[in-house]
C-alpha cells in the first residue's frame, strides 16, 4: 500500500507483529509508544532495543522505518484505577471485566495517534487490537475501532485508516503471522526481545518469551505458542513437493 503508517508499538509481541506487518505493506512507517504510568513500564524499555535489532536483521524494512514518537499519557495512569497502574492484585471487576483493563486506553491511544498522524501526513494508523481471544477489553472490539475511525476523521477533517490486523486471529495464529513475514528469524526476536507480562518480569525465558507465566497475558501468549508449536511440527513432518514421487 502507498503513504505512511503509524504503528503503536508498545513492545509487545502483538504490536511487534503489527509493525512487522506494516513494513511489509507501507511505503514509511514510523512508530509510537505510550508511557501511561503503567506498573509493567519495562515494555518502554524493550521497544528501542527490538527495533534496532529488527533493523539490523531484516534492512529491507530498515529503509522504510521512520521516527519514532514516545508519548508521556501519564494523566491516564493517574485517572485509572486498574492493576496496570496500581499496585494491585489482577482479578475480576464488578463490571465482569478482569482489572487489567484501563478504560479509554486504546481509545485515547488511536486518538493521539492520528493526532501525530496528522502532522506527519500519515493517514494509516495500525493498532493490535485483537476481540478474537482477549480478555473482553471493550475498546478491543471491531465495533468500536471502525466508529472511533469515523469520530476522529469526522473530528479532525481527514480520512484516516485505522487497520487492526490481529482482530480475527487468535495467539497461535499471530506467531504464524510473525512467520511468515520474516521466517524463524523474526519469530525468535519477538520471542526474546518482547515484553507482554502484567508483571513486568523479565528475570525467566521461557520456550514463549519472558514473562512471570501465570498472569493472564503470560498464559495468553504461552498457550499461543504452543499451538503454534505444534503446528511447525505438523510442517516439518509433512514431506516437501521434492519428496513426493
Amino acid at each position: 500500500m502507498e503513504g505512511t503508517a503509524i504503528v503503536m508499538f508498545s513492545g509487545g509481541q502483538d504490536s511487534a507483529t503489527c509493525l512487522a506487518w506494516a513494513l511489509e505493506n507501507f511505503e514509511h512507517v514510523e512508530t509510537i509508544g505510550f508511557d501511561y504510568g503503567q506498573t509493567h513500564r519495562v515494555e518502554l524499555e524493550v521497544r528501542q532495543k527490538f527495533l534496532e535489532i529488527a533493523m539490523q536483521k531484516f534492512p529491507k524494512w530498515a529503509d522504510r522505518l521512520g521516527k519514532d514518537h514516545l508519548v508521556d499519557l501519564g494523566v491516564l495512569g493517574e485517572i485509572s484505577d486498574t492493576a496496570l497502574t496500581r499496585d494491585r492484585a489482577i482479578e475480576l471487576s464488578d463490571a465482569g471485566l478482569p482489572n487489567t483493563f484501563v478504560p479509554g486506553r486504546n481509545l485515547l491511544f488511536l486518538t493521539v495517534a492520528a493526532a501525530v498522524g496528522y502532522r506527519r501526513n500519515a493517514k494509516h494508523i495500525v493498532g493490535g487490537m485483537c476481540e478474537t481471544d482477549y480478555s473482553g477489553y471493550p475498546d478491543c472490539r471491531d465495533d468500536t475501532i471502525k466508529a472511533l475511525q469515523v469520530a476522529v476523521g469526522l473530528g479532525m477533517e481527514k480520512r484516516y485508516v485505522f487497520h487492526t490486523p490481529l482482530m480475527w486471529i487468535d495467539k497461535g495464529a499471530t506467531w504464524k503471522l510473525a512467520h511468515e513475514l520474516g521466517g524463524a528469524e523474526l519469530v525468535e526476536l519477538i520471542k526474546n526481545e518482547t515484553h507482554t507480562c502484567y508483571k513486568g518480569d523479565r528475570s525467566e525465558l521461557h520456550e514463549w518469551g519472558y514473562g512471570c507465566g501465570a498472569c493472564p497475558a503470560c498464559e495468553l501468549r504461552a498457550s499461543g505458542w504452543a499451538v503454534f508449536a505444534n503446528q511447525k511440527q505438523d510442517w516439518s513432518s509433512k514431506p516437501s513437493q521434492a519428496q513426493i514421487t
